[in-house]
């Protein structure tokens, strides 16, 4: 650092640093005192962290090799390549996340290994559950990994649930889900989302909707979130304190229009509108192929990304502002460089991070960063 450079402070220097990547920012943190301050005041008041959303990329067939791992940084506007050195990681099966969450897991039949902090930084090993399913749904609330669904048919109940407790360290059965799910009680089916305290499933192409406690294990439903009949497919997320709803309208041949609402009231009878997307973004996820069958969203604080598996060069991202209002904006997916990567499984999460979760994973050697050209 010169001499001219360490000259340079108060709100010019708080200005420059509200352009800086958070990667880059933390360095500037240990300059000096006045420097230090400079940091965490331009965070506060001149730009403040945004969510992340990541990227994880891997392998379709075995041995399921991470290929790729990506991050948006809104604030800044710059992805960013994350090249893990986490050596406890073994890739014994395929990774998949839960919706709207930080969670990535791979279930196999001799274990169940997951991640919640931002960067996977830490992978628990457990014994997988007792019922073996192919594609349950799996969601973390609180202290609890949830794990519904999904079972083979051999097994005596599809719709069985079981909870991981991280402090009890042991598997708990509880009830089954709704007998009502027991034709589409699987993820690819389901869309989910979870608060602190609450799961929620939808059924994406009838909107039927349930809860569940993990802590007194009750399912709480039949819920019917869409209140417009124009929409034929859903999916949910969390916005604050209350569920969001991403509908496309028309037909899978002719989308018309995605729209998002927020749906409140205590027994989800308010369906508010806060966003419709703009045509041309409309198109861009639709892709080459025309039409949508379905929609994958990852949501976090304010920011809701939307992307369609089957043409994921392009993903929508909607920043919900201040009384409703949505900024909208497309981005170039830089695990797509070419069609032959389409064939690689790609997973979302999204997590709030901050200096402090950078400075850990540097601090842990496990990953390193680099911005994206």
């Amino acid at each position: 650092m010169t001499t001219e450079g360490a000259d340079i402070r108060g709100d010019v220097l708080e200005s420059i640093l509200s352009h800086v990547p958070l990667i880059h920012i933390l360095p500037a943190s240990h300059v000096s005192k006045s420097w230090n301050h400079a940091v965490f005041s331009s965070l506060r008041y001149f730009s403040r962290p945004k969510p992340w959303l990541f990227l994880h990329c891997q392998n379709s067939r075995p041995p399921y090799a991470s290929s790729s791992s990506f991050a948006y940084d809104p604030r800044s506007n710059h992805w960013l390549r994350i090249h893990n050195k986490n050596p406890s990681l073994q890739y014994a099966s395929a990774i998949r996340s839960s919706s709207n969450s930080t969670l990535l897991y791979m279930l196999s039949p001799s274990k169940f290994s997951f991640s919640f902090d931002p960067f996977h930084l830490t992978w628990h090993h457990v014994d997988p559950p007792l019922v073996w399913r192919t594609d349950p749904v799996v969601a973390m609330v609180g202290r609890h990994v949830i794990v519904a669904g999904g079972a083979c048919d051999f097994e005596d109940d599809p719709l069985s649930v079981e909870i991981y407790d991280l402090d009890a360290r042991r598997w708990d059965a509880c009830d089954a889900m709704p007998a009502i799910l027991k034709d589409s009680a699987a993820s690819a089916w389901l869309s989910v989302a979870s608060s602190s305290k609450t799961l929620y499933i939808m059924e994406q192409v009838s909107g039927v909707t349930y809860s569940f406690d993990p802590t007194s294990r009750i399912w709480s439903g039949p819920l019917d979130l869409r209140h417009d009949e124009n929409i034929f497919l859903s999916v949910i997320g969390i916005f604050g304190d209350n569920l969001v709803l991403v509908g496309l309208l028309g037909n899978s041949e002719n989308v018309k229009d995605v729209k998002v609402w927020e749906v409140k009231g205590k027994s989800f009878e308010i369906l508010e509108e806060i966003g419709i997307m703009p045509k041309e973004l409309v198109e861009k996820l639709k892709g080459e192929d025309a039409s949508i069958n379905s929609i994958k969203i990852s949501c976090t604080g304010d920011f809701l990304y939307i992307y369609n598996p089957r043409e994921p060069e392009e993903l929508v991202m909607c920043e919900i502002g201040g009384e409703g209002i949505c900024r909208w904006g497309r981005l170039k997916n830089p695990a797509v460089s070419d069609r032959s990567r389409v064939a690689e499984k790609m997973v979302l999460t999204s997590a709030d991070v901050g200096l402090g979760d950078i400075g850990k994973a540097a601090e842990s050697g496990k990953v390193r960063f680099s911005i994206c050209e």
